[in-house]
């Protein structure tokens, strides 16, 4: 393969910080970098769900990916902050937000330069990853954030409308004698 192709191929790729651990996803899927600000709590959202945010008028959820990782809860620093990811899940294509303690770099990566996942030691289903890459002396897990999300449309979809939260309760229905 000629350099020119080379370059063609690789694709950029966005490094953040969970819990002590680098992340990479593609830079395509990334749509913005928010600081992290008001995030409202929606009752009854599985546990990896911080809430949503009001993102330009539209509901965005906001999801923890340490802890849907099944790391611990990622402590808030100054440094934190939310990245605005668009996924596709069942030829949809749905907004969400991920918390990260830090953003790190943008990044390229040709596909020789990432492997496929080990089976052990990553801590992360496997699944949920394109592969790993080495940057230096470190590896990089590179997510699949279609894979990780897509449970998170779902969620995104069953979330009420910040108006509907504040609205009385539907009347019950009458039923036929």
């Amino acid at each position: 393969m000629k350099n020119d192709e080379k370059a063609v191929t690789r694709r950029q790729y966005l490094t953040f910080l969970l819990s002590n651990e680098e992340y990479a996803v593609d830079v395509l899927s990334v749509k913005e970098i928010i600081e992290y600000g008001d995030v409202t709590k929606v009752p009854g959202t599985p546990f990896h769900v911080r809430g949503v945010i009001n993102l330009r008028g539209s509901v965005v959820p906001v999801v923890d990916l340490a802890v849907k990782l099944g790391r611990e809860e990622s402590p808030l620093s100054r440094r934190s902050c939310i990245v605005i990811v668009e996924t596709g899940a069942e030829g949809e294509r749905v907004v969400t937000g991920v918390v990260a303690d830090a953003v790190n770099q943008v990044i390229e990566f040709s596909p020789d330069d990432i492997e496929a996942p080990p089976a052990f030691g990553t801590g992360v289903r496997l699944h949920y990853l394109d592969g790993i890459a080495k940057t230096g002396g470190a590896f990089v897990l590179v997510l699949n954030m279609d894979s990780v999300l897509s449970d998170e449309a779902h969620t995104a979809a069953a979330l009420p409308r910040l108006s509907e939260m504040n609205a009385p309760a539907p009347e019950p229905a009458e039923t036929p004698a």
